[in-house]
């Protein structure tokens, strides 16, 4: 502790420790100085995605807007300081029924729900609770059943088949097991040395480097970005022409709970953003390993390069926003915001739109990104007829979806299943952000380009007590094993835009 400062007492995970009163954050100094790195950083630091839980004597606190001087004298638990038994209860009850697939936030939502009451509270009672997290992968439902059957037998699983698949759907190394849903995946950042400096962008282009989280973004001297007031709107005119269908959409942030990080040490190789998953292919193209690798040549050091929660709105790549019009003949016109591959990806599912890509200011845009082109046009296709024959996906899966008492049924063949509990998971994550992305969300992106919605709860993503059930029928197959989510993903779009009378623009607003 540097002389003559301050000192702050409190205990955690049983252990009393002493740290400078400097202005941390409780997450700053559990992850920064005591190494926890269960406790996770999703929104750098907003308050608002819980992958920080901890508790402060046995309460719920996300501690990355806590100042540590706030729980001076104070007992704080972290996931890393539950009994054996209980991580390994709820490791498994999450692994059991697919809760968890980069395993990013369940370290924090683990958290809040061992903190609930009794077991034999209603099921409303934790997804109520899990209004203070948000999940991007798992749609919620897989949460709710491993609350539900929490300490019950496990199945045997073959984890090298569970493994291919969840590699399959995601799109990028994944690894899969109890241990994943306990934070320990592999995050980029969570591999870095202690000595490690930190890098924070400065906002101009450049980066602010300190020797801990608080003193770059203190360098940095940014303002942390706010929710705007402002509606979003859309970026495109409908091409001319008298058509059956219209499908327009806007800007849509991927909201990937990992933000960008990487880090290096002089001389070496960066470490992956991608660590346990793919972020819907939004990482797939991030800078910062090559910032890493430059800096840490730089200072002679390892380097820590981190994107905020507002950096990954700003710079993160987008779906290319669309507006298609399509006459009763299936013929028709999009146009889309000017995108590598995107003329290709469209023609693949619609070979006879005519497509035009503009140029409009905004933040970048991305094929990689989950169906990007080709869910939009397929959809847009599926409303001329009936729209119920199911959607074939470009690289092999098909899948359809319906409405039915409030409930969505999905039916999906990709091949071998290889490991249904990872599937349905993958399954059930693609509804939901189908779902989401249909009725709910969109970015607020000014006429000169510029993002303004840069809090994660300004995304509009559907939280665990707004998504409708979701029913999931595998189909059995000795064929070879391909993706099915993404064929899941365009066929609830459908079927969600069908049930919301085909509004032309989306979001449409959330169903009834």
């Amino acid at each position: 502790m540097p002389r003559g400062a301050a000192a702050l007492e409190f205990t955690v995970d049983g252990r009393r420790i002493e740290v400078p009163d400097d202005g941390a954050s409780l997450m700053e100094v559990l992850r920064d100085r005591l190494g926890i790195r269960t406790v996770k950083d999703g929104c750098s630091p907003q308050g608002q995605c819980g992958c920080c839980t901890v508790w402060v004597d046995g309460k719920p606190r996300v501690s990355c807007v806590t100042p540590a001087r706030r729980v001076k004298g104070r007992e704080i638990t972290t996931l890393a300081g539950l009994s054996a038994k209980t991580r390994t209860d709820w490791g498994a009850a999450f692994c059991a029924a697919g809760a968890s697939q980069c395993g990013f936030c369940t370290p924090g939502i683990i958290m809040r729900l061992a903190g609930l009451d009794a077991r034999s509270r209603p099921r409303s009672t934790p997804a109520a609770a899990l209004s203070a997290h948000l999940c991007r992968c798992t749609g919620w439902q897989t949460i709710l059943e491993a609350w539900d059957d929490y300490g019950a037998p496990r199945p045997d699983r073959n984890w090298p088949a569970a493994t291919r698949r969840a590699e399959l759907e995601g799109g990028a190394p994944q690894a899969v097991g109890p241990d994943v849903a306990l934070g320990e995946g592999g995050f980029a950042d969570d591999t870095a040395p202690e000595d490690a400096l930190v890098a924070l962008s400065d906002g101009q282009e450049g980066w602010a480097v300190g020797e801990t989280v608080a003193e770059a973004r203190a360098a940095a001297g940014k303002v942390q970005g706010r929710r705007t007031p402002s509606q979003p709107g859309m970026p495109l005119d409908f091409p001319e022409g008298d058509w059956e269908v219209r499908l327009r959409t806007s800007w849509v942030e991927p909201a990937y709970l990992e933000t960008d990080a990487s880090w290096c040490a002089p001389g070496g190789e960066p470490a992956s953003p991608l660590a346990n998953g793919g972020a819907f292919g939004a990482k797939l193209t991030s800078p910062l390993p090559d910032i890493a690798r430059r800096l840490a040549d730089e200072h002679g050091r390892p380097v820590r390069v981190l994107w905020s929660r507002e950096d990954a709105v700003r710079h993160g790549p987008k779906r290319p926003p669309v507006a298609i019009g399509i006459d009763r003949d299936g013929r028709g016109a999009a146009r889309v915001v000017r995108t590598p591959g995107v003329s290709d990806a469209i023609a693949s599912v619609a070979p006879d739109l005519e497509v035009e890509e503009m140029d409009i200011p905004g933040p970048p845009t991305s094929t990689a990104i989950r169906g990007g082109g080709w869910v939009e046009a397929a959809v847009a296709m599926s409303a001329v007829g009936d729209g119920t024959s199911g959607i074939a996906a470009p690289g092999g899966g098909w899948a359809q979806a319906e409405w039915h008492q409030g409930r969505l049924r999905i039916q999906v063949r990709c091949g071998a299943a290889l490991d249904e509990i990872v599937l349905r998971s993958y399954c059930i994550g693609a509804a939901h952000m189908a779902y989401s992305w249909v009725t709910s969300e969109a970015l607020t992106v000014t006429a000169d380009g510029e993002v303004h919605d840069l809090t994660i709860r300004s995304f509009g993503v559907v939280p665990a007590s707004r998504m409708p059930p979701v029913e999931v029928q595998i189909e059995p197959s000795d064929d070879l094993p391909t993706n099915g989510s993404d064929a899941v993903f365009a066929a609830v779009a459908a079927a969600t835009w069908r049930r919301a009378g085909h509004r032309a623009d989306w979001p449409t607003g959330l169903l009834d």
